[in-house]
């Protein structure tokens, strides 16, 4: 039996992907939307892709503006995230999401964050709120 984690629906969605995680917070701005790559030194996901991932972060960083062009350069490229676990989200990341069609969950069950490492598979089923690990 795979295990399951619940989770509260932001945006809808069904997608798998590899968890990656991220203790900094996301300005999709901040990625190049050729490669998915984060381009901020200071980021813990420097140089790292995060096309088709599931993206799991603390929180979205910068102005509405900047987030949601963000967002929109990176699906245009096909190198946005599969899908995101957002820890605060707030209602440009939010709004961003649902404009963009992007899965997007909030309020993992706790041991989420402590029983799965980077590149887990797993299925995010944002409409039933539901996290299936693969």
């Amino acid at each position: 039996m795979s295990k399951e984690y619940k989770c509260h629906k932001i945006s809808g969605g069904k997608v798998k992907g590899e968890l990656l995680f991220s203790k900094d917070g996301l300005c999709f701005y901040l990625i190049d939307p050729k490669t998915g790559e984060v381009i901020e030194k200071e980021h813990c996901l420097y140089k790292q892709s995060i096309a088709n991932k599931i993206l799991v972060f603390p929180y979205g960083k910068g102005s509405s503006v900047v987030q949601a062009d963000g967002m929109y350069q990176l699906k245009m490229t096909s190198m946005n995230p599969a899908g995101m676990i957002v820890i605060n989200a707030d209602t440009t990341l939010a709004a961003s999401a649902i404009i963009l069609d992007a899965p997007m969950v909030n309020k993992m069950d706790s041991t989420f964050y402590d029983d799965l490492p980077n590149g887990t598979m797993v299925e995010l089923d944002a409409d039933n709120g539901l996290l299936t690990v693969l």
